[in-house]
């Protein structure tokens, strides 16, 4: 009887131990942010070292907004630090390097009703947003944010271009969990990866990437028909959208 007590006792501890535990986990914990030996000999390069924010900076500022920090080898968005009324204290990121063909991949967590989104080939313009120039690799909570439901066939959903193309299939995990995305470029054609799975295929540059454009909210956008400048080049730039939203393994390879 006295060791059946003392198996009880030990099992409602080690009970309590695991719910405290889990329960004081952050939720956007990381994992990685480092290079494989295959990576390495493939060219990939870390553009987070779960450390520090070197390497990326405000778009149009040289310093970094504090909404965005680092934690727990995350690089994510803090709502919270935003300032009312001061607009220094947010805006998007970008990555301090011009691409022009590369191959990026990245993980990343959104919260509940969270909206943002990575972009490439972003100029920095005096007065516009990124978004005015650069195409959008979409970043949703499908089923809570009203994006989900807007746009035409879930061209607003995760891993869609953003108003123009939808992601098929939509295999984007629910809030709060973890998903792969990808962006290849190579002499204007595009492709957009989630889960491992590639969902959007389309070509910059040609009829048919100014059709999208005019069928869409971009409609008559200079710098979004003529994407990449004179030189088709850009950054990659992350999107504050005053939701919390998580970021880890950044890679990049050039091709």
């Amino acid at each position: 009887m006295k060791k059946i007590f003392v198996l009880i006792i030990l099992s409602v501890f080690m009970s309590a131990t695991l719910l405290e535990t889990t329960a004081s986990a952050p939720a956007g914990k990381g994992k990685g942010n480092k290079l494989t030996g295959k990576e390495k000999k493939q060219g990939w390069e870390l553009m987070f070292d779960g450390k520090t924010l070197n390497g990326w900076r405000g778009y149009n500022r040289q310093d970094v907004p504090p909404v965005w920090l680092v934690e727990n080898g995350t690089l994510r968005v803090d709502k919270s630090k935003q300032v009312r009324g001061d607009r220094s204290s947010t805006g998007d990121i970008i990555f301090d390097r011009k691409l022009k063909n590369f191959e990026f991949t990245f993980e990343w967590m959104i919260d509940e009703a969270g909206n943002s989104g990575v972009f490439f080939y972003g100029q920095e313009i005096e007065g516009k947003p990124i978004y005015s120039s650069a195409p959008e690799f979409q970043l949703l909570d499908n089923e809570k944010h009203p994006d989900g439901a807007q746009g035409k066939n879930g061209n607003r959903k995760s891993a869609s271009l953003y108003d123009m193309i939808p992601a098929v299939p939509q295999n984007g995990k629910p809030a709060l969990q973890w998903n792969s995305g990808g962006i290849k470029v190579k002499d204007g054609k595009v492709e957009h990866y989630q889960n491992g799975v590639k969902v959007v295929e389309y070509t910059l540059w040609t009829p048919e990437w100014l059709n999208m454009i005019e069928n869409s909210k971009f409609k008559g956008w200079q710098e979004m028909i003529n994407v990449g400048g004179p030189n088709r080049e850009g950054y990659i730039g992350l999107q504050w959208h005053s939701d919390n939203i998580w970021f880890r393994n950044l890679k990049i390879r050039e091709l």
